[in-house]
This record gives structure tokens, C-alpha cells and sequence, in this order.
């Protein structure tokens, strides 16, 4: 369990009034993403509050009226999902960095100059990002940002990234799991609902997300989901 001292607010307000939770930092930034958590073992205390700076709780009439539940967990959950995340200036810094790590990692590993088939070097992506003043969500998957980052980087650079088609099989409640997905790691380029009910979509990505895709999909579907890369 995370220290009073570390956590950070996690905030909803809803029919006027405030609820609040302090989790850790960097388990409010998966959960953000996408990643599972145990979000009772990731709060610094199992209570909400209507404030957390001044050690109010929230009264369990209030939480049952407006969550429908007093279950801290599932609480605390529409809190993340649906709420924002309080950060010092010192915690956003850090995450926003670590993020921005993180896509120059993507970047350097996928992306070519075409004029010179050659790598760009690390320092030259982290400096352009810095001149096209590019801002970096902590709480946003480097993968979901990873177009945005490349369409301004291209106003400054001659820079492209190597990229491989797939094409996609869902059933109809995978679909509903993986559409996220997909669309954050790739372009979309086709799709259409086959008469079996099954879903088909032809996505482009970065060749380097390419075992990322299959890992991400599987994760989602328990290995159910039909992925075949196109010539």
C-alpha cells in the first residue's frame, strides 16, 4: 500500500458534490492505459472522500446515491475511469518524461529518414520533439500517441516508419474488447461485419508493434483472435 505522502487524488464530481481516492501514481497511470490493477492494494487508504487533503470521507448515503454501491473497489474504479487525476508538478513531470522516454524509444526503433533509408539518432527525435513543442499525455499510452507525435515530427524532418498490413478476425464481443486497441496502434484502413457475425478490419502499423499487436490482442481475446499479415 502506497504512503499518504506518495499517493495522488484521483477526483469525481457528480451531482454536485466530490469524491476522491489517493492511489499510487504510477498504478493510476496503467490503469489509465489500460493495464489491470488491484486498486484496493494501489490506494493509500481503503476510504473515499469528498477531501482527501482534509481527511473528510464521504458518507455512505452519499456514495450509495450516486454509485449505486458502497464497495470501495468498484467506487474507486468509476473514480479512475470517469474522473481526473490530481498531480503535483514534480509527479507530472516525472510520468511526462518517463512517457516521452517511451516514444522515442517507438520512434528510434521504427522510423527511417526515406531520403537516406537510414535510422534518425535518438537525439535528433528528442530534439525535435522539443522544437515542434509536442505535448505528451502521462496518462495516455505511448502507443495511442505515437501518430500525432510522427505527423508533427514530419513538419520538421523527413521521417517515415516501416510499416506492415494485417488484416483482423473478431467475433462481436471481441470485437468490442479490441477496437480500442487496434485503432491506438494502427490505421484503419477497411472494415466490414461478415454474414457469420464475425468482424474484419485491415489495419496498418509500425512493423516494430508487430509482436506488440499480436501480444495486445491476445491478451485481449485469451489467444482467440485471428491476425494474418498481408504481402
Amino acid at each position: 500500500m502506497v504512503s499518504l505522502e506518495e499517493a495522488v487524488i484521483a477526483r469525481l464530481d457528480r451531482h454536485g458534490e466530490r469524491f476522491e481516492i489517493l492511489i499510487e501514481p504510477s498504478d493510476a497511470q496503467k490503469y489509465k492505459e489500460g493495464v489491470a490493477i488491484d486498486i484496493l492494494a494501489s490506494l493509500a487508504a481503503e476510504e473515499i472522500f469528498k477531501s482527501s487533503s482534509r481527511g473528510d470521507r464521504a458518507s455512505e448515503e452519499s456514495i450509495q446515491k450516486v454509485f449505486g454501491t458502497i464497495d470501495v473497489a468498484l467506487v474507486a474504479e468509476e473514480i479512475l475511469t470517469k474522473g481526473d487525476i490530481q498531480l503535483t508538478q514534480t509527479q507530472r513531470k516525472k510520468m511526462r518524461q518517463k512517457k516521452k522516454d517511451k516514444i522515442v524509444d517507438i520512434i528510434v526503433r521504427n522510423a527511417i529518414n526515406p531520403q537516406t533509408k537510414t535510422p534518425h539518432p535518438r537525439k535528433r527525435i528528442e530534439l525535435a520533439i522539443e522544437e515542434a513543442k509536442i505535448k505528451i499525455d502521462p496518462f495516455k499510452s505511448a502507443d495511442s500517441q505515437i501518430n500525432d507525435v510522427l505527423d508533427k515530427l514530419k513538419i520538421l524532418m523527413p521521417i517515415k516508419f516501416d510499416t506492415i498490413v494485417m488484416a483482423v478476425r473478431l467475433s462481436a464481443p471481441e470485437y468490442g474488447r479490441c477496437y480500442g486497441e487496434i485503432k491506438d496502434m494502427g490505421k484503419l484502413t477497411r472494415e466490414e461485419w461478415q454474414k457469420d457475425g464475425n468482424w474484419i478490419g485491415i489495419v496498418q502499423i509500425p512493423a516494430g508493434l508487430k509482436l506488440e499487436f499480436f501480444d495486445r490482442l491476445n491478451a485481449k481475446t485469451h489467444g482467440e483472435a485471428s491476425v494474418k499479415i498481408l504481402d
